[in-house]
């Protein structure tokens, strides 16, 4: 069995708040229905290219059915996988999908809340269970990789009067900012105590005069530390460290069994911020598209170098709360969304990274994913050759049997994802993530496993027609 290095690559963009308004060709919202679904006959379904082989290097996926990323919240707040980690995913592999990934999975070895991490040799163990999960659920037809994430320190959103009386790092630029907005001169020569008592009681409008962008930031949305803040020696030694530890981490996958790895290269995180056209740095990785792309390449190599040459890479099409703006928006679109609508509308990007892909002589796999929820739309991205792979996020939560109940002949008992992005909003407050089609459903079943606050199961319901 080989061995897979993919790339989950999405632009790091800016923008408002996930949820406004869309910026685009049109600022309008439409209600958008769901796509109508054909399903096939069984007979037809074992001709579709969606359920043949694909050879992915030296690792061959027993159908090109993708289930990406997503993050459940059912880690230990240490970052041990737990007995629901393991029934989540083994439920994913009941599916037998041709792959499924991992969630993201933090590289260093940090606190991160309830996160899966794979930055020491302690995870390993329960990480080797996982791998062991999946084969055995999937009866070894499912190929498992785990998605690797570095992320900078993020804090909540502070209490106004704390941010003020704690958080603020009070200069003489705020009282002349504050002297000049309320045109009383007696500011500058104020004590502390007095310009951030004024300040936690002061309008919003009266703020933004005082405060600077970062800060506003800071008071809006909680502090996030972003690349850029090399004045701290952690930020600053970056390039120096995160080629090493992304490669300890990706031998670590290894070990546990897992088929390969995927880069998390995406929105808001790390290795994003230094592909972004904000990152600035002056210390030879910011500035240039050359230099912003030198570090994410360093540590591909390095990640490469570790784990071996028997594997290859597949490209993946493509803030405090990272999935925010332009780019957080296109990673999860609703319904409720632009003309464009939110079914395949990142198709024509996916397509033009397999053609720049194949055009320079590679034959790399490339996994298309974007509110793809039936047979006809996925098999017309393979059929059209806009990809290889068709990935599904929120349909295969809705019903992690979806591809094999169509592969059977039985679409029509397919469970359909409304993309309201009810799960969204759950992953958003940090909450186990479940599905409002199933995670109310028989409560009172035998051995149902409930989230924390007891209201909802953990696990859709068993398909009993496999």
């Amino acid at each position: 069995m080989g061995w897979l290095l993919s790339l989950n690559v999405r632009p790091a963009l800016t923008g408002g708040a996930r949820g406004g308004v869309v910026k685009n060709e049109s600022d309008a919202l439409v209600c958008h229905e769901l796509p109508q679904a054909r399903w096939p006959a069984r007979d037809e379904a074992a001709r579709a290219l969606l359920f043949q082989p694909l050879r992915v290097g030296a690792t061959t996926l027993e159908q090109r059915t993708w289930v990406p990323a997503m993050v459940p919240w059912r880690a230990t707040d240490d970052g041990f996988v737990t007995r629901e980690n393991l029934d989540w995913y083994a439920r994913f592999a009941e599916g037998r999908p041709g792959a499924i990934v991992v969630e993201a999975t933090g590289v260093r070895d940090i606190p991160s809340g309830p996160l899966l991490r794979i930055g020491h040799d302690r995870f390993v163990p329960g990480l080797r269970e996982l791998v062991a999960a999946v084969r055995r659920a999937s009866g070894g037809r499912t190929r498992l990789f785990i998605q690797i994430i570095d992320f900078l320190s993020v804090k909540r959103r502070p209490e106004k009067s704390k941010y003020f009386a704690r958080f603020l790092n009070l200069e003489d630029r705020h009282r002349r900012a504050l002297a000049s907005a309320t045109r009383d001169e007696s500011w500058t020569k104020a004590g502390d105590a007095s310009v951030r008592s004024f300040l936690a009681e002061a309008a919003d409008e009266l703020i933004e005069k005082v405060l600077d962008a970062r800060e506003l930031e800071t008071l809006q949305k909680g502090y996030r530390e972003r690349v850029t803040d090399t004045h701290l020696a952690h930020v600053e030694e970056l390039p120096r460290v995160l080629p090493r530890i992304f490669a300890d981490a990706a031998r670590r996958a290894r070990e546990a069994g897992f088929d390969g790895v995927e880069l998390h290269y995406a929105h808001a995180y790390t290795m994003a911020s230094f592909l972004s056209a904000l990152n600035d740095r002056a210390d030879g990785y910011g500035g240039t598209r050359e230099m912003r792309v030198r570090l994410p390449l360093e540590v591909f190599a390095a990640v490469r170098a570790a784990v071996g040459a028997d594997y290859t890479q597949p490209k993946v099409g493509a803030a405090v709360y990272p999935y925010t703006g332009e780019s957080g928006y296109e990673c999860m679109p609703t319904v409720l969304s632009d003309a464009r609508g939110p079914f395949g509308r990142s198709l024509p990007l996916v397509a033009a990274i397999k053609r720049a892909v194949n055009d320079e002589g590679f034959a790399t796999p490339v996994v298309a994913a974007g509110g793809i929820s039936t047979f006809d739309q996925a098999e017309g991205v393979l059929r059209r050759g806009e990809a290889d792979i068709v990935g599904a996020a929120r349909q295969s939560l809705a019903d992690p049997d979806w591809f094999l109940k169509v592969k059977l002949g039985r679409g029509g008992e397919v469970r359909r994802c409304t993309y309201t992005n009810y799960c969204e909003a759950l992953d958003q407050a940090h909450k186990q993530v479940t599905c409002k089609l199933w995670d109310r459903a028989a409560l009172d079943e035998p051995g149902v496993e409930r989230s924390s606050d007891g209201r909802r199961r953990l696990l859709p319901p068993k398909w009993e027609g496999k």
